[in-house]
């Protein structure tokens, strides 16, 4: 919302790259900004910042409810993040904001200031003393992260000793081991007693299987759950899942218990139960819904550990197990290397990261992105497997992982040798990147208007008759070829065979271009002919890109029109 003409403009600008905003023009502006202080989830006001504070003042109440708030000056030359920072998302509003309209985020939360991750933005429930915690990790003392298993944590400093503890069994020992002084975060799904100087963290690590007869009310479903966590001594902050056979998939008393947790319900066929070896099989069951066990089965669906065994009601039966932490690979593309040329995912996920893994010279142009406590495992040239083992372990192990490579992770870099050894254990994220084939391209101007390919020169990997194959198709197919690798020191003379096959399917004067370095310092672009390129300027820093029989060079710029308009 805005109250000037001038605000009204840069409201449209975020309206046209939000369909799911609301844009809000009304002559009382207080009573609008009120209005959606009731009703939506974030607000975004081209309005003063003292304006804004006067009016919403009264309306305070929990800043874990309150809507976030982001306040942009009448220039859009600041986004800043009034309420809401963390547990309302202002922080991350106010940066999407700044790079729609070109504003700087204003970002006052002392965590996000020192690089440091929220206690509160982990995407897990968290109780007890938030505040404290976090102000003691900001002042440098020293802080115990204690943690029933390795879970997928971003990176924290130096003085936040991480120790990984076995969960005991006995409620009482439990509580003799939270009773030592100290600042401390633990991550458990077990009730363990809060204190002022405790903070704790709820990963999603219980999964509740439950069986029922048809027609079971969510109340009966959500008080034998409630009770069985209960006695168990577990919270229920930590459930990750209802789990049950598909044909409770539909029972309406279930999906409601999920919906009340607010977590999915996952369903699997009766076939997969009965696979699962369960402590307490039933023939009735199994005469009924095809396996022999629904709540126990569903709970270890996957593996994991039997916290509670099967424990039932008029119409119900519920168990809950514990499943092992799940380890986070994000393989990311850094782009060819200019920094705004970076995907703001990308830098999301180096932050999230507690493990960067990468050749030593990618890591040097985000290491001023890492968080403090970062592990980085660096190596040189030609270590593309031992760099992709090392990654896909470290998520085995439970951490938070970022294998880093320059332009796509998967294009001619470390996806693909990386999950050719993943399994599923690990949750893998791929976050794009701008390839340098797509960097050169846009120098040249458009030269990939239509159909391409991309072609890699190294015989490395793959033997020279293969490739001479793939390019002799590309050559028949007129299709632009982006020649990655074309030329090193010594492998010198296949960019000269590649050319002269390019050559005998298309006219002298194809165009033929040359990037090197493609947003990098010391960046050069060459536009040449298929009869005039001289392959000696060409190196492993380099882009080739061959143009097709319709592509043209227009004022200078490469082009290959859209629709092929066939020489007569």
């Amino acid at each position: 919302m805005a109250a000037t003409a001038a605000g009204r403009g840069h409201a449209h600008r975020l309206a046209a790259a939000w369909p799911h905003a609301r844009l809000v023009e009304a002559e009382s502006v207080a009573d609008a900004l009120r209005a959606a202080w009731r009703e939506d989830d974030a607000v975004v006001a081209f309005l003063a910042t003292g304006a804004v504070v006067r009016i919403l003042a009264p309306l305070l109440d929990d800043k874990r409810t309150d809507p976030a708030v982001v306040v942009v000056d009448e220039a859009a030359r600041h986004a800043v993040a009034l309420l809401g920072g963390h547990a309302g998302g202002a922080n991350a509003l106010a940066a999407e904001v700044g790079a729609l309209l070109d504003a700087r985020p204003v970002v006052t939360t002392a965590t996000d200031a020192v690089g440091l991750p929220g206690l509160d933005t982990l995407g897990w429930p968290v109780e007890g003393a938030v505040a404290a915690v976090s102000r003691a990790i900001l002042d440098g003392e020293p802080v115990r992260l204690v943690a029933d298993a390795t879970w997928p944590l971003p990176a924290l400093p130096e003085h936040v000793r991480v120790e990984i503890a076995r969960p005991p069994t006995d409620p009482a020992a439990a509580e003799d081991d939270e009773s030592a002084e100290g600042w401390r975060i633990l991550v458990t799904d077990r009730v363990v007693p809060l204190d002022g100087r405790t903070v704790v963290l709820r990963p999603p690590s219980l999964v509740a299987g439950i069986g029922s007869s048809r027609g079971v009310s969510a109340a009966e479903v959500t008080g034998l759950l409630r009770r069985a966590l209960a006695d168990a001594g577990l919270s229920p902050a930590s459930l990750r899942c209802l789990a049950s056979v598909d044909l409770k998939a539909d029972e309406a008393g279930i999906r409601a218990t999920a919906d009340a947790y607010g977590v999915p319900l996952e369903t699997w066929p009766a076939a997969e139960l009965a696979a699962v070896d369960v402590p307490h099989p039933s023939e009735v069951v199994r005469a009924a819904v095809g396996t022999p066990s629904v709540a126990e089965a569903a709970a270890l669906h996957g593996g994991g550990a039997l916290l509670v065994p099967k424990t039932a009601s008029a119409m119900a039966t519920v168990a809950v197990a514990r499943q092992a932490p799940r380890g986070r690979l994000a393989l990311v593309g850094l782009g060819p290397g200019a920094a705004d040329l970076r995907t703001p995912r990308a830098v999301a996920e180096l932050r999230r990261a507690a493990v960067v893994v990468g050749l030593d010279q990618y890591l040097d142009q985000v290491r001023d992105l890492l968080r403090p406590g970062t592990r980085v495992l660096a190596s040189g040239l030609g270590a593309e497997e031992a760099r992709a083992r090392a990654a896909v372990a470290e998520a085995a192990a439970g951490h938070a992982v970022a294998l880093v490579g320059s332009g796509d992770a998967g294009v001619y870099a470390m996806a693909s040798p990386a999950l050719e050894y993943a399994d599923d254990r690990i949750d893998v994220v791929g976050v794009p990147g701008v390839t340098a084939g797509l960097a050169a391209s846009a120098l040249l101007g458009a030269p990939l208007g239509h159909d391409h390919v991309y072609l890699s020169l190294s015989d490395l990997h793959t033997p020279w008759e293969v490739i001479a194959g793939r390019i002799v198709a590309a050559a028949e197919g007129d299709l632009v070829a982006l020649l990655y690798n074309p030329r090193s020191r010594t492998r010198d003379w296949q960019l000269g065979a590649a050319l002269e096959t390019f050559a005998a399917h298309r006219p002298p004067d194809t165009p033929v271009g040359v990037v090197r370095n493609a947003s990098r310092p010391g960046q050069r672009v060459h536009l040449a002919t298929l009869a005039t390129l001289d392959p000696a300027l060409v190196d492993m820093y380099s882009v080739v890109v061959v143009g097709s029989s319709q592509t043209r060079v227009v004022a200078g710029r490469m082009v290959t029109p859209r629709g092929y308009r066939w020489r007569s």
